[in-house]
């Protein structure tokens, strides 16, 4: 399914524009990385009927559709069922976490995030 972790696309769905960068900036470590970014759930969708993907990464709290409809909704999907989904939310509860995961979340990580700790997940989900 992936190609390595050479020249992935990454989807980044979070509302907030600092955030969204910082994710993005730590994700162009890979080599030729590409990144597409939505605000919420919705254009997130819209943004995976039109490109392939190799990682998702979402926020929970979005406007128009948070995070875990959109990992729910992913997970419907006959096209983008098998791709990795990362939240990373600043939501820590246990019970957010166990819910993210039940919908089908690959992996979930606290804000604030550690570059580090990110590319260390991702890696790990793409078996390399």
């Amino acid at each position: 399914m992936t190609r390595g972790l050479d020249d992935l696309i990454f989807l980044v769905v979070e509302d907030s524009p600092t955030m969204r960068q910082l994710i993005s900036f730590s994700l162009k470590r890979f080599p030729n990385a590409r990144v597409l970014e939505s605000s919420n759930g919705l254009d997130a969708l819209k943004k995976l009927s039109q490109s392939k993907v190799d990682v998702i990464l979402t926020d929970i709290n979005m406007p128009l559709m948070d995070g875990l409809k959109l990992v729910s909704a992913v997970r419907q999907g006959n096209e983008t069922k098998e791709i990795p989904i990362i939240i990373i939310t600043t939501e820590g509860a246990d019970e957010d976490r166990e819910r993210g995961m039940a919908l089908g979340a690959n992996a979930y990580i606290s804000k604030p995030i550690r570059s580090s700790q990110l590319l260390r997940t991702i890696t790990e989900l793409l078996g390399a």
